[in-house]
């Protein structure tokens, strides 16, 4: 079988369950496993490399108004890559190239691939995610025992959080400039870990936040993970936060109790690595408890 994975989520997904070698061709920001930075890269970004946050937020939302898209498919690509299976999303427009698109694409193609979109909106669903793209590449057997392996450790974060007397007031924070809060997978991660999700939209888009909204609900943690952002522009985009007066006031700020991740690994995409996620909010929760 000949896969094209226009999911970063998806790619780690079928490295994980041993279908890798099946993979013809990923999306430019397919980056895990390393493997698959060796793989032709069938999409491009419209988005200014190195623009800040409120650049970035702007862009978007004058292409979006436009009907433009915010990602280039490689049409010419994928017609000689002849995939049997093309593996993409309708989740987000802003996250990945839109299905609309692939799906032009692909009834323009000599070869007639199955077009698949992936939806999950909670952790259970990526799990479902997991098994069914299994079934779908004939690995379904190695599937099953990523999900047990994944299921293992998520009991292990129950465990740690299992007898705790506080759940501190958690507010993920999936872009900076508007503030936006963490829908979908991410306040259950919250729970799991131990703590209570603040501001967020369990099984649906992230929300668009005001700053008078969170300063009212003033969060005990903050935890920073913008989409599509690895740590090193997480860390210029709270920086920036420094000249905003509300965010200087909230408890989170002042008592140091802002955590900053890797969103674009670690809370954006719904793969395995979302309970990595889990393991390090329960850590962070954990410390806070502590007083560390």
């Amino acid at each position: 079988m000949r896969v094209v994975s226009l999911l970063p989520s998806s790619t780690e997904i079928l490295f994980a369950i041993g279908a890798g070698d099946d993979v013809v061709g990923v999306t430019h920001e397919c980056d895990f496993p390393a493997q698959a930075l060796t793989l032709p890269r069938l999409t491009s970004s419209a988005l200014a490399h190195g623009a800040s946050s409120g650049e970035i937020d702007r862009h978007v939302r004058a292409s979006l108004h436009a009907g433009s898209s915010l990602y280039h498919l490689d049409s010419a690509l994928l017609e000689r890559l002849a995939p049997d299976l093309i593996i993409t999303q309708e989740l987000c427009k802003v996250c990945a190239v839109s299905y609309e698109i692939v799906d032009r694409a692909a009834k323009r193609l000599t070869v007639d691939p199955r077009v698949v979109s992936l939806e999950p909106s909670s952790l259970a669903d990526v799990f479902d995610t997991i098994r069914y793209v299994g079934e779908l590449t004939g690995h379904a057997d190695r599937a099953r025992r990523v999900i047990a392996a994944l299921e293992t450790r998520i009991a292990a974060v129950r465990e740690r959080t299992l007898h705790a007397t506080a759940k501190p007031r958690v507010l993920v924070l999936e872009w900076t400039d508007p503030p936006m809060s963490g829908g979908h997978w991410t306040p259950g991660l919250v729970e799991l870990a131990g703590g209570t999700p603040v501001l967020g939209n369990p099984g649906a888009n992230s929300q668009t936040l005001t700053w008078d909204m969170i300063a009212r609900e003033d969060p005990d943690m903050i935890v920073v993970g913008p989409c599509g952002f690895n740590l090193e522009q997480t860390r210029a985009a709270v920086a920036e936060l420094s000249s905003n007066a509300v965010w200087r006031s909230l408890r989170a700020v002042r008592s140091d109790a802002v955590h900053l991740i890797d969103g674009n690994a670690y809370l954006n995409r719904p793969g395995p690595r979302l309970v990595d996620t889990a393991e390090m909010i329960a850590g962070f929760v954990e410390a806070h408890r502590s007083g560390t």
